[in-house]
């Protein structure tokens, strides 16, 4: 615990709100923990505004409303109009799923500042089967309506194998919907997307095609829409920075109060995160074991210790190092320093192998149902 009454601890900057894991969705590379139905207590509309004024109190500017679907809590108006009351700037991330224009107006008189909707794919029936939802058009009609409402069109694709070859009519569709900005965001593998990364993994040549319409494209519409184009790190040679610096600008609270340094934590043993409903927000960002864990550069193994880029990248994804080494501690795998480099070209080449396998196994999706497109 290197970062322990470190009187040189920033603040957070961000907030993320997971208001419920519950979702109409039952996306197969979903972030929410694999076992989230063991956490389906969520804390009260007071103690979200709490949390929400404490965390402002000590730093905290943007928030995220995030989940699941935060659409489901019925309270999410009032804990916009608190946020705005407080002076974040709110984003709610949401799949659109059953949102209607009457509720896009009172989340606009509460005070909400953004709205990011997320699109499966670009085609109907690969959305709604990756969505186990028939929400397609109802997700296209909701972007237009976020637009008619005088919000900026923010929309999120999650990139993976199973459509990876509709980049070019994905971004069709993000300009036919009038996007103001694009998140290509090449699926990260936690939760969810870690059972299913042999068969959402792309195959390095598929990236390349991928990457090189995204890039074609971004500078068509330079001026008209920003694209965000999130690297995948599995054909990277250094890691992403872990949250930017652990503990250091971002906090997680999850739907039953639990303080998180990344959406993922739940999944390192030993972090012992601690709840909201037992302490304050400055209390859980300044003292407890959790978010001191890997602050500073005192806890890192080498190569990272002595590397002259550990201020780039903090060692990489902690999560990612554990789920693919088994040790939270270890450099992130996908750097190419890393003596556990060859655990990630394993793992590409054994999905290499499975989508060129007649018996490739089906996606798992949230709620178990086992299938895959045509079949």
């Amino acid at each position: 615990m290197a970062g322990l009454n470190n009187p040189n601890i920033t603040p957070p900057r961000w907030l993320l709100a997971e208001l419920t894991y519950k979702c109409p969705l039952q996306c197969p590379y979903c972030s929410n923990p694999l076992n989230y139905a063991a956490h389906s207590h969520e804390i009260s509309t007071e103690d979200w505004k709490r949390v929400l004024t404490q965390a402002r109190k000590i730093g905290a500017v943007q928030l995220g409303l995030s989940g699941g679907e935060p659409l489901t809590r019925q309270d999410l108006e009032e804990i916009v109009s608190h946020a705005r009351q407080l002076g974040y700037y709110s984003n709610l991330i949401t799949s659109g799923y059953g949102l209607t224009e009457e509720r896009i107006m009172a989340l606009k008189t509460a005070g909400l500042d953004h709205i990011q909707v997320s699109i499966q794919a670009s085609s109907a029936d690969l959305s709604d089967h990756l969505a186990g939802t028939k929400s397609f058009e109802h997700k296209k009609q909701v972007a237009h309506l976020v637009k008619k409402h005088g919000y900026p069109m923010v929309l999120c694709v999650v990139i993976h194998r199973e459509n990876i070859h509709q980049m070019a009519d994905i971004l069709a569709m993000a300009e036919e919907l009038g996007a103001d900005y694009l998140e290509l965001a090449n699926t990260q593998y936690y939760g969810w997307a870690h059972v299913n990364r042999n068969a959402l993994l792309p195959t390095k040549e598929q990236f390349a095609a991928a990457e090189n319409i995204a890039q074609a494209f971004k500078e068509k519409v330079a001026g008209k829409m920003k694209i965000y184009y999130v690297v995948p790190d599995f054909y990277e040679d250094r890691p992403k920075a872990c949250m930017n610096g652990w503990g250091t600008t971002f906090l997680t609270i999850a739907p039953d109060g639990v303080a998180l340094p990344c959406h993922s934590a739940r999944e390192l043993p030993g972090l012992d995160c601690p709840n909201v409903n037992d302490f304050s927000i400055e209390e859980i960002w300044k003292e407890s074991k959790a978010f001191n864990f890997f602050r500073g550069f005192e806890w890192m193994q080498e190569p990272c210790r002595s590397c002259d880029e550990k201020a780039k990248d903090f060692g990489g994804c902690r999560c990612q190092a554990y789920l693919l080494s088994g040790d939270m501690n270890a450099t992130d795998p996908v750097c190419s320093k890393s003596t556990q480099r060859h655990l990630i070209d394993e793992a590409i080449s054994v999905a290499r192998d499975s989508a060129l396998s007649a018996d490739e196994k089906p996606l798992i999706f949230r709620n178990n149902k086992n299938s895959r497109l045509g079949q």
